[in-house]
């Protein structure tokens, strides 16, 4: 079954572009020109991604990736967001409101796909052959599942949190720069620069206080995960 892509955009010809080249893609795809009526269809049956339009009318586009990030059942969908605004602030904005990726208008709709794909692709990929859930002090990782917990407590996390989580774990104790994780997490040449990395690791540090201290800033580098975590060294 094709994965299901909800398309919220209110411009016309834009949305029948991003449509036209996700169906010759092969992806199954609904199109709504409201934040509003968004909110309701995902809560109602939740999509597998989402390509949201940051300008909206009646709910805007940051309103609803929040609203959706903030219940369990629709945290986790990955959220490409769109926008015409292109200066970094914005950017940021939408990624800390819980975005996975962000396209500026005009765009390349082949680029939009390739963005779809690999983010599918890593949202939905086969677990490690092992099968073992990882582990960090408290904090479990199941690949598997999807799952993370923190001293037995469920941990919500978006699909990019949840990758990056994984790959710092299965590195720790190594220096990793922005650009290396980047690639490696999202899966192709990204350009919306090496900040997107910051938001994202300020994110988990958040919901998981654990990796305040064990997630260590390499000043003007990247990141680097202790190889345990400070309360058991």
């Amino acid at each position: 079954m094709p994965a299901r892509i909800l398309v919220v955009e209110d411009d016309p010809d834009i949305a029948d572009l991003v449509v036209r080249y996700l169906d010759k893609a092969g992806y199954s795809t609904e199109r709504l020109s409201s934040g509003r009526d968004a909110l309701d269809a995902v809560r109602a049956k939740p999509p597998d991604l989402i390509v949201l339009d940051l300008m909206l009318p009646q709910v805007d586009g940051l309103e609803v990736c929040r609203a959706l990030r903030a219940h369990d059942k629709t945290a986790a969908i990955p959220i490409i967001m769109l926008t015409a605004r292109a200066d970094e602030s914005e950017r940021i904005v939408g990624l800390e409101m819980g975005a996975d990726d962000y396209l500026a208008k005009p765009f390349s709709p082949n680029e939009l796909v390739a963005r779809v794909r690999a983010l599918l692709r890593r949202a939905h990929r086969v677990a490690p052959s092992s099968g073992t859930p990882l582990t960090y002090g408290p904090i479990a990782v199941d690949p598997e599942q999807h799952t993370v917990s923190s001293e037995g407590c469920a941990v919500t996390l978006t699909a990019k949190e949840f990758l990056l989580l994984e790959y710092l774990l299965q590195h720790r104790g190594r220096v990793l720069s922005r650009d290396v994780l980047l690639q490696q997490v999202w899966g192709y040449r990204y350009t919306g620069g090496t900040r997107t990395i910051d938001v994202h690791v300020r994110r988990l540090r958040e919901k998981l206080p654990l990796l305040t201290q064990a997630l260590v800033t390499v000043k003007q580098f990247g990141y680097k995960l202790l190889d345990r975590p400070t309360d058991d060294r």
